[in-house]
């Protein structure tokens, strides 16, 4: 396991003993949100884009202390990645405590500035806990000097690994603050040779480690299969998601939602006018799987919460090329006109 986390460090930039392996970004998420300990009237900050599961986390531990939840709105679609930083920033108030920030968001699959939001944030003392769950095997990450309070990462999506690989990231002067989610023998583990942090996130009780040590292996699989490694296959996979939207909007009738900057290996366009239902986002679906053996989500997001929006995200990945893009578009157009759209 040692060497996972090794593996981990040279890839995103890492002293290896600042990783913790969890089973997934919610499980890191929660383990620093409930390691918190929070006040009435302080304020976290969010976004509209963030995801259910990890807002969730975020309003039940504001519930339990008093704290508030503020969600900033962020447009989609979108012209320019300063706007994020902007709205973000526009929401600080000496009461913010701590920011969740999605890397890239899962609804819309636009990469935020985060090197300057982390920036911005951090210099005025509100910690920054970034939802990295697609991020890894994405877009470059460099932990260090992105100087996050607390990153939380998945393998499992673009690096190709088994289920229940994740990894959080607490920057070394927050490490004492923060627990796993099951307190076991590390928390009175006599030995002097390791950190607390590492005593306690290393031993969580039985658990089955071969998810964790397949990482090497795939990482080591999929760099091998694009000159330039991972970066490199993570630029090829963005040229390939820039297609998919140049060939794709025309028959969603949308223009691009983001500039190319917040595009990274995922592309989400919004389909609220074109089919407006749930019986005909259900039927799309439908279509496209069973008549046409693609799959492809239909995703809902909120930029309020009594209110709902959805995209169709396409996700790119070194087993796509080309023909799947020519395929899928002559099929959504085909499907659309089936259904009247």
């Amino acid at each position: 396991m040692a060497e996972v986390r090794s593996c981990l460090g040279d890839l995103f930039g890492s002293n290896p003993d600042d990783l913790a392996l969890m089973p997934n970004a919610e499980s890191c998420i929660n383990a620093v949100l409930r390691s918190l300990e929070f006040a009435p009237g302080d304020e976290l900050l969010a976004t509209t884009h963030d995801y259910n599961a990890c807002l969730n986390s975020l309003d039940f531990v504001a519930g339990r202390s008093g704290a508030r939840v503020v969600r900033v709105g962020i447009p989609f679609p979108i012209t320019n990645a300063s706007e994020v930083t902007a709205a973000i920033l526009a929401h600080v108030t000496p009461r913010t405590r701590l920011a969740m920030i999605s890397h890239i968001t899962s609804a819309t699959g636009l990469v935020f500035p985060m090197q300057e939001i982390v920036g911005e944030l951090e210099s005025r003392g509100v910690q920054v806990i970034v939802d990295g769950a697609h991020a890894p095997g994405q877009v470059d990450l460099d932990l260090d000097r992105l100087g996050a309070s607390y990153y939380a990462g998945n393998c499992h999506k673009w690096l190709c690994c088994p289920k229940g690989t994740g990894f959080l990231h607490v920057r070394r002067d927050r490490q004492l603050l923060i627990h796993p989610l099951i307190i076991s023998h590390g928390m009175n583990d006599p030995r002097t040779d390791l950190s607390v942090f590492r005593k306690e996130f290393d031993w969580q009780g039985v658990a089955d480690p071969t998810g964790f040590l397949a990482i090497p292996t795939a990482i080591s699989f999929l760099a091998s299969r694009v000159h330039g490694g991972i970066p490199g296959l993570a630029a090829r996979n963005h040229e390939l998601a820039l297609s998919f939207r140049k060939a794709l909007c025309p028959i969603l009738r949308v223009e691009p939602p983001a500039p190319d900057s917040m595009i990274g290996s995922m592309v989400a366009f919004p389909v609220d006018d074109l089919v407006p239902d749930p019986e005909m986002r259900q039927r799309l679906e439908l279509i496209l799987r069973e008549k046409y053996h693609i799959e492809i989500p239909m995703i809902r997001w909120r930029p309020a919460p009594d209110t709902d929006r959805w995209t169709i995200r396409v996700s790119c990945q070194i087993y796509n090329d080309d023909s799947d893009m020519e395929r899928l578009a002559t099929a959504l157009a085909a499907s659309l006109e089936e259904l009247g759209a």
